[in-house]
């Protein structure tokens, strides 16, 4: 067996290195993790594997996860294609969307599915609309409404009225839950928007741990909600996008990935 000088093992090493890609460490010697960062796709971009909803809404385009209503379809009521992959608890989720001016749309996130009404979703929102009236904030689709407003940290107190849809209809006040306490400000609602394009491509991220939940978009903090209502509160659900009923509109996803923590 022919031996191998002890000076050239540095060489050999260096050149495995070089062909294997190199190893990543941090500054503290650590394995770095790899580019997604824990995160995984849920959707690939050429089919609706995965994903289930209305045919008559939602399809794959040009690699977007597509909702679309036309003058031939329009909606009754809202309409939402869900994530078959289970029901995050603590998540954070992020993506790209674009939006026609007429359209709204948001992301439903700790949700459950209503049996009576055909891919409804009643729980958190990340809200969306393509006039950036309220996009970012956090509204409550089929219960409490709006629990913050662009630009608003909030935190919802313990509710201690009846567990009933009446009761809760009782406490919205102009669309946004009567009990909801604001406590600090992210912004001005008008200047956040400023930072959201208009009919182009934005990033959003949504964060949830434990009963404190996070919009982001443009990497920008939107709305930021601490929810302490055990009653009306939910720690893990459905996650999907919406079509909403009005005019002709159009939404495209793409790029989702979900880390769950």
């Amino acid at each position: 067996m022919q031996k191998i000088e002890r000076k050239t093992i540095p060489v050999l090493l260096m050149l495995a290195v070089i062909l294997t890609g190199g190893f990543q460490t941090s500054c503290t010697g650590q394995p770095k993790k790899g580019k997604n960062d824990g995160f995984v796709s849920i959707f690939d971009g050429k089919t609706l594997k995965g994903w289930e909803g209305d045919p008559t809404y939602w399809r794959v385009e040009d690699g977007t996860l597509t909702g679309e209503i036309t003058p031939t379809t329009l909606l009754k009521t809202n309409s939402f294609i869900i994530w078959k992959g289970g029901e995050p608890a603590d998540f954070e989720f992020k993506g790209e969307f674009k939006i026609t001016q007429a359209g709204n749309s948001g992301i439903n996130y700790r949700s459950d599915q209503l049996t009576d009404v055909p891919f409804a979703l009643r729980g958190y929102q990340a809200d969306i609309d393509g006039q950036n009236r309220y996009t970012g904030q956090n509204y409550e689709e089929r219960k409490r409404t709006t629990l913050a407003y662009r630009g608003q940290k909030t935190t919802i107190p313990p509710y201690t009225g009846a567990a009933t849809p009446e009761a809760i209809r009782e406490n919205v006040k102009r669309n946004a839950w009567g009990g909801l306490t604001v406590t600090g400000s992210l912004g001005n609602s008008d200047s956040l928007k400023t930072l959201i394009k208009s009919e182009d491509w934005n990033t959003f991220r949504l964060v949830a741990k434990g009963n404190h939940l996070q919009h982001y978009i443009n990497d920008v903090l939107m709305s930021d909600v601490t929810d302490e209502d055990t009653v009306n509160g939910k720690a893990k659900g459905l996650l999907g996008v919406q079509v909403h009923v009005g005019p002709p509109m159009k939404v495209q996803y793409r790029s989702l990935m979900l880390k769950q923590l």
